[in-house]
Formats: C-alpha cells, structure tokens, sequence
C-alpha cells in the first residue's frame, strides 16, 4: 500500500464552510457526492491508523527499564505528528474538490472519474 504524507500536502486544517450545491456538479446527486466522500474519508483513516499501528509497534516492551523516558518521548512526538495532521474527512472533502476520487456506481458498469484537471 503506497503511503501518502498528507503533512506536506497544501490543505487548510481548518474546516470552512462550502456551498452544497458545488458536491452536485459530477455526480449529479448530493448524497451520492456525501457518501463518496464519507467513504473515502474511512479509507483515509483506516490507512492512517494502519500507519500509526506500524510506526508505534517499535515501542512495544515487555519489560520495564531506564530507556522507558527516553521511548515516552518518541512516542509522544509521534501522537503529536499524528494529531497535527489534517483530519481525514477534511482530506477527503479536499480530494473529492480536486478530483482525485473514484468511483464505481453499484447501478451502472462504468467507473468515474471526478476529475477537474
């Protein structure tokens, strides 16, 4: 699985208000544009705990010892690298803006791009 840093991405970790009827302009159907995006922002935060899982096992003990202070402290940096990235909803409102999600419509065969470049 190809890991994304979304650090050096260019979004605003904020959440801003939008106008709804812009999510309609390709699918045609606003809940269908709420629902792709809902569906790609629990992929985003599956593949981020996936991340954080990984990159914390390494300071998985068993036994208690002096290098414990030393661990806290990179495991501490690594929760605050993680709680500074932008949240996966608003990651995923911003790939759906910037064209960058799939999708598969159940009721037809064709496979769409919502894509504006």
């Amino acid at each position: 699985m190809k890991s994304t840093d979304y650090k050096k991405m260019k979004i605003d970790l904020l959440a801003i208000t939008r106008n709804p009827s812009d999510f309609d302009k390709e699918t045609h159907n606003i809940y269908k544009s709420v629902a792709i995006m809902s569906k790609r922002s629990n992929q985003i935060s599956s593949e981020l705990k996936e991340e954080f899982v990984e990159r914390s096992q390494e300071f998985a003990s068993v036994a208690d010892n002096l290098e414990e202070v030393f661990e806290n402290r990179e495991q501490i940096e690594l929760a605050k690298y993680f709680e500074q990235l932008p949240k996966p909803t608003i990651l995923a409102v911003n790939e759906f803006e910037d064209g960058e999600i799939y999708y598969r419509d159940p009721d037809s065969t064709e496979i769409v791009n919502v894509n504006k470049k």
